[in-house]
């Protein structure tokens, strides 16, 4: 079975994974860029997917690098794809990525209002489900199997209330997070309602000179 995975999830020390007030001119609400700075910025693959050239060969680039290889396909909840709640209204609208997003997979966005697909011509196809996480899964990999080019694995893209209900559904074989040194004080929480979920996982942390701390969840044997 191919695994689930979450890669190079910016995560306050208060434990806040996006901020509070998300919009068209802030994707990441208050806590604007400060969660994703080590990557975009610091490393070179991060900047690489970006369009940009530079970045420091680190212990934050090793992680990063993860991100890709063995993906088939990726999940995201709706507001990682747009800002907007409720009915499609703008129908334009073909995610914050221009005519170039970086998945180069499917991607499923959940959402309570399924649209038509839309395609790309690198590859990225996003698809609109309304599902639970069980059967969203089961579509992904569907979408993942009718790509020969591709791998097998299923990435959970975000945000924070999507990989939370993967956790709470047991479903994410390998959780990595980037605990960035800063307090948000309000945003979308990832930790509530998951209790001693640490008790699933082998858990393991790696300290970067960038300040940020990697810390892996993997599926216990």
């Amino acid at each position: 079975m191919s695994a689930v995975r979450v890669h190079n999830m910016g995560i306050s020390l208060d434990g806040y994974a996006t901020g509070e007030g998300q919009s068209l001119d802030e994707p990441f609400g208050h806590a604007g860029t400060r969660l994703l700075d080590w990557m975009i910025d610091g490393t070179r693959f991060g900047r690489r997917i970006h369009g940009e050239s530079g970045g420091l060969r680190t212990v934050d680039d090793a992680y990063v690098e993860q991100w890709q290889p063995g993906i088939g396909v990726e999940i995201m909840g709706r507001n990682k794809f747009a800002p907007h709640r409720g009915p499609w209204t703008d129908h334009e609208w073909r995610g914050w990525w221009g005519d170039e997003p970086p998945f180069g997979t499917p991607v499923v966005v959940l959402t309570h209002h399924p649209r038509p697909s839309i395609e790309f011509a690198n590859g990225t196809v996003f698809h609109f489900l309304d599902a639970s996480p069980a059967d969203a899964l089961a579509a992904a990999r569907q979408f993942a199997a009718e790509r020969d080019d591709l791998g097998d694995d299923v990435r959970i893209g975000g945000g924070p209330t999507t990989v939370r209900e993967f956790l709470a559904a047991d479903l994410i074989d390998h959780l990595h997070l980037a605990v960035v040194p800063i307090v948000l004080g309000r945003g979308e929480r990832l930790w509530d309602g998951l209790e001693a979920i640490e008790d699933r996982f082998h858990v393991e942390s790696v300290s970067s000179p960038s300040g940020v701390v990697h810390v892996t969840f993997t599926r216990e044997a």
